[in-house]
């Protein structure tokens, strides 16, 4: 179950055009076993979208992330421990060709968490597995910054990609109009407010906006208040170094 930044309790999902988008993108990867890519800067809100939208799947899903510039075999084999259920001392290739057996069964969601870690050779093993003529897996590939610089390198890869979504930061007036919906801390509160907020804390950043909300929700909580008001965030700013550099 997809949960939000620091568990805050009583957050509600925000659908926001980015988050539409990216479910759509994993349904239509799904539906014809194709690639999607969904990317942009920490905080953004699309590993949350990707993770939901899996709860409602009744297909196995494979989710793997990996260090930075993980191998081949450390790929291969953590995909083949996430269906097998356990370890293997299997070498590369015959790890591969055991993959490409398994993969065959019965279609598969594979998603590629943190992918902007992918070295060259570990795109490729991806690409040669997804382009087998036995396989039969969607694969959705989620990273931070940088990852369409990375995948973008291997037009063998990227030209087979079905779905692309770039999650970008919420401009102001879309975080006006859909903050209040978030929590219940934000009732009724003036649209002035919430803009300050944005400007000097969250830049439009949904993990900056659960932060946020979290302290705000334990300093109104601490002093009997059911609002926010412009004290209450004022002091959160505080608490979190200003509230000027969290970008």
């Amino acid at each position: 179950m997809a949960r939000h930044f620091l568990e805050l309790d009583g957050a509600a999902t925000l659908e926001t055009e980015h988050y539409i988008l990216a479910r759509r993108a994993v349904r239509d990867a799904l539906e014809l076993c194709a690639m999607a890519v969904v990317h942009g800067s920490a905080g953004l809100g699309k590993t949350y979208a990707v993770d939901e939208f899996l709860d409602e799947l009744t297909v196995p899903v494979l989710w793997v992330s990996f260090p930075s510039r993980p191998t081949p075999r450390l790929v291969a084999a953590t995909l083949l421990e996430q269906i097998d259920g356990r370890a293997t001392r299997l070498d590369r290739f015959s790890i591969i060709a055991r993959l490409v057996e398994l993969l065959g069964e019965q279609t598969r969601l594979v998603v590629i968490d943190e992918s902007q870690l992918l070295t060259p050779d570990c795109i490729e093993l991806l690409r040669y597995l997804h382009d087998h003529q036995r396989t039969r897996f969607a694969l959705v590939l989620v990273g931070g910054n940088g990852t369409w610089a990375v995948l973008s390198r291997e037009p063998m890869l990227t030209s087979r990609v079905y779905r692309r979504v770039s999650f970008k930061a919420l401009p102001r007036t879309d975080v006006i109009a859909a903050i209040p919906e978030y929590h219940p801390l934000y009732t009724g509160v003036d649209a002035g407010l919430l803009g300050l907020i944005d400007d000097l804390f969250a830049h439009g950043n949904l993990r900056n906006w659960a932060a946020f909300t979290h302290s705000a929700q334990r300093l109104a909580e601490e002093t009997g208040r059911e609002r926010l008001d412009e004290q209450i965030a004022r002091n959160v700013f505080a608490l979190h170094g200003g509230g000027g550099s969290n970008r």
